[in-house]
């Protein structure tokens, strides 16, 4: 199965200061009250995903960033549930005004319409605000199973069925074991678990052989040798673990992956609001602290919005509907 590249070049949020940073989303930056009365309550972050996650990290620390800056309360309500679909219904429903804003993964809308059988939303009810950041995810195994490379995996993977985790049905580890299974006629499981936490405990008890999770979750274990990395799923290598090849370094490019974290807000949110918001969330992500999360996030800061971020979730979604209907991935 010959899978579409969708990767661009990625630019290094470290190299960006904070007006760099605005002139590269387009941005000029005025005063952030400029846009006139918004925000004049408090602001809602609604997070998609469980607490502690990538997802809920980013919406606390750019609330921390914008209470100051905009001078009202940004507070984060975690809404988790059917792999995003529960949050982003919540926003979607909500007025269109700028006071309710989804912070989530693009697989919420690029994979979900394909494999749920009705979804509470519908595609054009919620708009990007900003692709804020990307990441890969890390192919790794139980020690017990003797393997150390990514051919090793395949090799033995053909040869009998191997059990891999992921953080829920419908996840980006979920889309990886379908895609492996796609790409290289090996033979997966794919066993869903209630979140990331739980699905590399799996990894490292034995329970599975071996999971696509996030790189965060499983280097620690790695590093004291309870699970053996193969790669990563990323176009480029992890800056946490720079040693660890990428999939397409190990020989399989039509494995690669890459999550997108997005910030969406109501369709009908006017564009004054979301210049406002924008700005803020530009002045954010160039801030020294919130750099330093992304790097221990394994994240890649991206910037991407309006017309663009919108064209780049189109492809994205097709691109995977593509793989779903290739590999008849589906929710249990």
């Amino acid at each position: 199965m010959q899978i579409p590249r969708l990767f661009k070049p990625r630019q290094p949020l470290a190299i960006l200061g904070g007006v760099a940073l605005l002139m590269a989303l387009g941005l000029n930056a005025p005063p952030a009250l400029s846009q006139g009365a918004f925000p004049d309550k408090p602001v809602k972050f609604v997070n998609a995903f469980p607490p502690g996650g990538p997802a809920d990290i980013l919406a606390r620390s750019v609330a921390d960033v914008l209470q100051a800056s905009l001078k009202q309360p940004f507070v984060v309500e975690n809404k988790p549930g059917a792999s995003g679909n529960i949050g982003a219904d919540m926003v979607a429903k909500s007025p269109a005004d700028g006071y309710t804003v989804l912070f989530g993964i693009d697989t919420t809308f690029t994979v979900n319409p394909h494999i749920y059988k009705a979804m509470p939303f519908r595609p054009g009810d919620l708009k990007p605000l900003m692709i804020m950041a990307s990441s890969g995810l890390l192919v790794g195994v139980h020690p017990s199973t003797g393997i150390k490379s990514m051919k090793e995996l395949v090799d033995q993977a053909r040869k009998k069925v191997l059990n891999f985790s992921s953080a829920g049905s419908g996840s980006p580890g979920h889309l990886a074991v379908e895609l492996f299974a796609g790409v290289t006629k090996a033979k997966f499981n794919h066993i869903p678990y209630k979140g990331n936490t739980p699905a590399v405990t799996a990894v490292l008890s034995g329970e599975v052989d071996g999971g696509v999770l996030a790189t965060p979750g499983m280097l620690p274990y790695v590093k004291a040798g309870k699970i053996t990395a193969l790669a990563v799923t990323s176009q480029q290598r992890s800056r946490l673990a720079p040693d660890l090849p990428t999939v397409a370094e190990a020989g399989f490019k039509d494995l690669e992956q890459e999550i997108l974290y997005v910030a969406m807000v109501p369709a009908a949110t006017p564009e004054p609001v979301m210049q406002t918001l924008r700005r803020a969330f530009a002045g954010a992500f160039a801030r020294p602290d919130v750099q330093a999360r992304l790097l221990n996030l394994d994240l890649e800061f991206d910037g991407s919005t309006g017309a663009a971020a919108a064209r780049r979730l189109a492809d994205v979604s097709g691109h995977y509907a593509d793989v779903i209907r290739a590999t008849g991935m589906k929710v249990e």
